[in-house]
Parts: C-alpha cells; sequence; structure tokens
C-alpha cells in the first residue's frame, strides 16, 4: 500500500487532505483513482489507512477508514552523529539508517573529513539528505520522517549531544567487546542515544578524548576495522535488536 506523510494540521475529523507535490505523485504518477486506499502518516506516530474521495490538481482529499498508533518507531529515539564521508556516501547512510530506526541524522564536520562544504553547498546537501530520508520513511513504513540536520562542527555536535542520557562512540582503539556488550545491555527503552562516527579517516585521539569529557562512552565494534558508512549502520542495528528483544 502505498504510504505518505502529513502534518497534524491536515487531518480534520474523519478526513485528511494532502497538497503540494505528492498530488502530483498520487495522480500523474501512480494514475491512483477515486476509491483506491492508501497509508498516511501524520508524524505523531499513528496511521490511518485512507480512501480516496476526491482528487484536483491542487488536492486530494481521503476518508479515514481506519486509524490506530505505529509499532514501527523505536522505543529510544536515536542520533546518529555522522563524521562527512566523501562522494554520495551519505546519500547511502542517511537512507540506510532511516530504515534502521534513527531519529536524527546530524553531519558532522570532523578534522580528518576530506569533505568541505560551503554553506551554500551544505544547504542544498541538507535538502537532498533530507528527501532521501522522506523516501526512506515512506519505503520502510515509520510513522515519523527522521530530520537531517544542518552541518555542524565537531564543538557544535558534542555540545548537541550532552542532552543525550547515553552517546556512544566506535572507536579503533577501544578494546573488551565484553565492556561494549555489557553497556549496551544497560541501555534502557526510553533512553535518548547518540552514535558519533568517524570520517574515513576515523577520529583523532584529542577528538575522542573531548567526547569521553562530556561523558561519552568508548566502544569497539570487533577486531576489523570498519568503514564510516559500515560502523553506524552496524550500532543502529545492534541498538535495533536490543530495543526490540
Amino acid at each position: 500500500m502505498h504510504h505518505f506523510f502529513v502534518t497534524p494540521n491536515q487531518v480534520s475529523g474523519e478526513e485528511i487532505y494532502i497538497e503540494g507535490s505528492d498530488v502530483n505523485h498520487i495522480c500523474n504518477v501512480l494514475r491512483m483513482k477515486k476509491g483506491e486506499k492508501l497509508q498516511i502518516s501524520d508524524g505523531n506516530n499513528k496511521k490511518y489507512i485512507c480512501r480516496i474521495e476526491d482528487m484536483t490538481a491542487e488536492k486530494v482529499l481521503l476518508q479515514i477508514v481506519e486509524e490506530k498508533l505505529g509499532d514501527t518507531e523505536l522505543s529510544s529515539k536515536i542520533y546518529l552523529f555522522q563524521g562527512l564521508p566523501k562522494s554520495d556516501k551519505m546519500e547511502w547512510i542517511v537512507q540506510k539508517a532511516v530504515e534502521l530506526g534513527a531519529y536524527e541524522i546530524i553531519p558532522v564536520s570532523t578534522k580528518r573529513a576530506v569533505v568541505k562544504l560551503d554553506a551554500k553547498k551544505a544547504a542544498k546537501k541538507v535538502e537532498r539528505w533530507n528527501s532521501i530520508a522522506e523516501g526512506g520513511a515512506k519505503q520502510s513504513g515509520r510513522t515519523v520522517i527522521p530530520k537531517v540536520r544542518e552541518v555542524m562542527t565537531y564543538r557544535e555536535a558534542l555540545a548537541y549531544a550532552e542532552t543525550l542520557d547515553i552517546v556512544l562512540v566506535p572507536y579503533e582503539l577501544a578494546e573488551g567487546m565484553d565492556k561494549t556488550k555489557e553497556f549496551i545491555g544497560q541501555i534502557e527503552k526510553g533512553q535518548s542515544v547518540g552514535i558519533f562516527i568517524g570520517p574515513e579517516g576515523g577520529f583523532e585521539k584529542e577528538e575522542v578524548e573531548q567526547a569521553m569529557e562530556m561523558g561519552a562512552e568508548p566502544i569497539t565494534l570487533g577486531k576489523r576495522i570498519l568503514r564510516t558508512e559500515t560502523a553506524g549502520l552496524t550500532v543502529l542495528s545492534i541498538l535495533m535488536y536490543h530495543l526490540e528483544s
């Protein structure tokens, strides 16, 4: 069933209306007809099964057939702080992080990051990444669209993470898988969790020390060194399993 997002103010009684680019997608790309059903999420963990009642060039009017609470969101909000990678790797990371349950994705400019974005390029990139996040949310049945924040400096990212309950830093020099297992096993449902991932060159020792000073926990992901596009998704997969089992 095709899946679309609306804001809560687009839900009125037993009706929902859709405007903007989704109208063209429903009418001209999918070529849906009156009476067909689709799924709507309102960003507040609610899902609606709806039937198309009316269609114009500007608006699609839907009748709510069934309403239920969503069950696809993790019990904890996971924030992925991703060091800027080269090429188009960030697009892939955003898409897969959304599928694995990330709540927010924060691009971070670190010391070893090869990519340097000026304000104009960064704004276009963030717009593109948010579009990919929306597509990933639709595909994976999420009830919220994870937000991709503006690119932050490392210090800004650490300050943003200070309000979180748990902050993890996968680090190739960290030791002890038993310690990692024990620490992740203690994370409780409802706690907010930040994951800091370095770029291709990894974190500098000074950056890891700065994170530890604000309460972050360095962890190991095993004996192999993972690529930047693999490390964050590995932690997300582990947390998804832990929180949903």
